[in-house]
């Protein structure tokens, strides 16, 4: 039963490949259907895997992977009118790898053992980068490569810090399995010093497939290359897919009684990504890259709230679930953008509320999500960091911290005031930049989606159902953090 949830989309996504494009289409979303209702199937019960030594069902990774079902389920819908307005070549490729990389995401979110985690997360890589490179543009190839190599690096890396481990599993005397489950109970009896470095190599290594800053450079051209389904799923979902080796890994460290240094580590490259998303949204001229760099920024904070511990967790995976929801949201709306203006800068925008009423609700909405309005969750989360950051005595982490979420913002709101308000520049070459009317017409089926994922971010925040707040509240506790 639990393979099962990754096998079939494997299956699936093979099969895309030889159907017609109006056939993949419809197996998109039959897949996303059946995909979600697996999982929920999975969280109700929570089966033995057929394969215990390498896969188990745990809390961080039943609630990555209920994110992740919903999430493609939603992105599926709006793929379908995406492909049909957009007339994309060779359908049945996309979809094929949209369906692989559902596969290989929800491998990860189920992978116990080190090695196999750590195949599944190379595997997202293989399976997302055709879909950077849709357009097939020069741009795009560039993209694709950049996003290749900048994370095959990354993930060797992580093979070095895993590699690591099982070092200190010899010189500790240790016989278990390598898998996470194994290693947590008899984490103290590991090598400190190489378990210490394990750890550096895993937090660089899935760090740069998570968007870490320095090793962040990949993202913003992926993203911006990337169809918006694609890039919805690459920062909605592959982000949280890198972080779970990342908070699997701090686990161990946390058991080892090493949770000051890994903290430490997460902490600093927490505000590293943190202030180069402030220092580069100040500056960004096309829509996506901007929404790529808020990415970056929503990581650093959930590396932050992981290192500072205590309730800074609770605030992180909260960061996490919302991030998921909101900025999914956003980038299904800048396809819709796109799709009306013909074009990714910004300048060549403006007056989307007249033009796009119905795509500017949701862009807006999001806009307040990801800025940490209230009611919406990423306040919630970030004013947990802020008080565990406080608490524990990180008065320096907390001012960096307050700072450049004032500077992110101002940045973001400017561009988004343009693009939804402003009357373009003269030196824009879009239809409103030459006075035209938009004629996307804005069809249901691309526009109710990132409501419905606006609308869950909402509901969340007032009312979370017991059985997923367990789920929550074991992630949290899984890695030494708490509700106080």
């Amino acid at each position: 039963m639990v393979e099962l949830v990754f096998i079939t989309p494997f299956v699936t996504g093979l099969l895309a490949f030889v159907l017609p494009s109006a056939l993949s289409r419809q197996l998109l979303v039959l897949t996303g259907a059946v995909h979600l209702v697996l999982s929920l199937l999975l969280w109700k019960n929570t089966p033995q895997a057929w394969f215990a030594e390498y896969f188990a069902v745990t809390p961080e990774g039943l609630l990555s992977l209920l994110v992740i079902s919903l999430l493609f389920f939603l992105i599926s819908i709006y793929t379908t009118g995406y492909l049909a307005a957009h007339g994309l070549k060779s359908e049945n490729i996309f979809t094929g790898f949209m369906l692989l990389f559902l596969s290989t995401m929800t491998m990860v979110t189920l992978s116990d053992h080190i090695m196999v985690l750590w195949i599944a997360i190379e595997a997202t890589t293989l399976a997302s980068a055709p879909l950077i490179y849709t357009h097939r543009s020069g741009a795009s190839l560039e993209a694709t490569w950049k996003y290749v190599l900048i994370c095959s690096v990354g993930i060797a890396m992580a093979l070095v810090g895993s590699l690591f481990l099982t070092f200190s599993m010899e010189l500790g005397g240790v016989t278990s399995a390598m898998s996470f489950s194994a290693l947590t109970p008899v984490a103290a009896q590991l090598d400190p010093a190489w378990l210490k470095a394990g750890f550096i190599f895993i937090v660089v290594g899935y760090g740069t497939k998570m968007g870490l800053a320095p090793m962040h450079t990949w993202l913003p051209d992926a993203h911006s290359e990337a169809p918006s389904p694609a890039s919805a799923l690459l920062s909605g979902v592959l982000l949280n897919c890198a972080y779970l080796g990342i908070f699997k890994t701090n686990k161990i460290m946390v058991s080892a009684g090493l949770s000051d240094f890994s903290g430490t580590i997460l902490i600093v490259f927490g505000l590293l990504s943190i202030v180069a998303a402030a220092t580069y949204i100040l500056k960004q001229t096309e829509y996506k890259r901007m929404l790529a760099y808020s990415s970056i920024e929503n990581m650093g904070i959930i590396a932050l709230g992981t290192g500072i511990g205590g309730l800074g967790v609770y605030g992180a995976v909260i960061c996490m679930i919302h991030h998921s929801l909101i900025k999914s949201s956003l980038f299904l709306s800048s396809g819709n953008i796109l799709m009306g203006y013909k074009d990714r800068l910004i300048a060549n925008t403006g007056q989307m509320a007249k033009q796009m009423p119905k795509t500017f609700v949701a862009f807006f909405a999001g806009f307040a999500g990801i800025s940490g309005f209230p009611p919406f969750g990423i306040f919630i989360g970030e004013l947990f960091i802020i008080m565990a950051a406080f608490k524990t005595g990180h008065y320096l982490a907390a001012g960096i911290f307050i700072f450049s979420l004032c500077v992110i913002f101002a940045g973001f709101a400017r561009q988004v005031m343009a693009i939804c308000f402003d009357t373009p520049a003269e030196t824009g070459t879009g239809p409103a930049a030459d006075g035209k009317d938009v004629s996307f017409k804005e069809p249901p089926g691309m526009i109710w989606p990132q409501y419905v994922l606006l609308l869950t971010s909402l509901i969340l925040c007032f009312f979370i159902p017991d059985a997923l707040y367990q789920t929550i509240v074991d992630a949290v506790h899984a890695i030494g953090g708490g509700l106080q």
